[in-house]
């Protein structure tokens, strides 16, 4: 199934505007990002909705962005009805007791100083990585701060947007498809990979669809790949590696132009496939 013929997008499409409206309230609070996206449908393919989020986000001024921050639980105290924020937090659930209460203290010190929520894409992070991430965040300036929620809420709009086009049922908020995210260590330099394109195909049947591309940031993260149809049984993750190992090898052409990892998948489950690389070797796992 291909991302235009998705009959959650055909069905946004076409829904009246105080049903579009709900729905995209669902994926993010703030009322200025619904408004320009509600203003350009219909959208033909799930890219362009995409790209309209990735634009509205953009122009969001400070006001909206602590409104839209403010639509999310703190990390690590979602809901108990909010299964989609439960889900995105899952590295929260084990949690020790002194983690999780040094996480409480640090959100609250966190909206103190910037008057918000810590907002992250908390999608394949564990407790301790968000934990590590609140830490650094909270000596941001307000500046670079709201840089950095913006990136984030970026991120978390498009994986929702994802699963809002691949609802499979008139009524569904959210489909139980997986989610993946994965981080490319170069073992050999002792440093995360940045700048490594990713690929992220899928198939329920017969060949791959190529459903999302994406960069490793400055940790070797990507975490803003979307969301699974509901109906794959298998995706794959296609790391461009040459680029990365060229440099590190002083230009050297590089010995894996490109890895590739394929595996199972199911319904509602979440999957961190971490890429341990170096010039000659490299390993896949399933991580937490």
């Amino acid at each position: 199934m291909t991302a235009s013929s998705t009959p959650g997008l055909t069905r946004f499409n076409a829904a009246e505007d105080g049903a579009a409206r709900a729905a995209l309230l669902e994926v993010c609070a703030s009322s200025a990002w619904v408004a320009a996206l509600l203003a350009r449908r219909p959208y033909p393919d799930a890219e362009a909705l995409f790209a309209a989020s990735d634009a509205a986000v953009a122009a969001l001024d400070a006001a909206g962005l602590a409104e839209a921050a403010d639509g999310h639980p703190p990390i690590g105290r979602p809901a108990p009805d909010d299964s989609v924020s439960a889900r995105e937090q899952r590295g929260m659930a084990d949690a020790p007791a002194d983690l999780a209460a040094e996480m409480r203290e640090l959100n609250h010190a966190y909206r103190e100083k910037f008057g918000h929520i810590f907002l992250v894409c908390a999608a394949g992070l564990t407790a301790d990585e968000l934990r590590e991430a609140l830490r650094q965040r909270i000596g941001n300036s307000p500046d670079s701060e709201r840089d950095v929620v913006r990136r984030e809420l970026g991120r978390i709009n498009r994986l929702r947007l994802a699963r809002l086009v691949a609802a499979a049922s008139d009524g569904e908020a959210a489909p139980a498809g997986a989610t993946v995210s994965t981080h490319v260590l170069d073992t050999a330099a002792g440093r995360p990979a940045a700048g490594v394109t990713v690929t992220l195909a899928v198939r329920s049947q017969g060949a791959w669809t190529a459903l999302a591309a994406s960069e490793t940031d400055g940790d070797g993260r990507c975490t803003d790949l979307p969301a699974l149809p509901g109906d794959v049984t298998h995706a794959q993750l296609l790391f461009e590696v040459g680029p990365h190992l060229s440099r590190e090898g002083a230009g050297g052409a590089a010995f894996f132009p490109e890895v590739t990892a394929a595996f199972a998948v199911a319904p509602g489950e979440h999957y961190h496939v971490p890429l341990l690389l170096s010039p000659f070797g490299y390993s896949v796992y399933r991580g937490s």
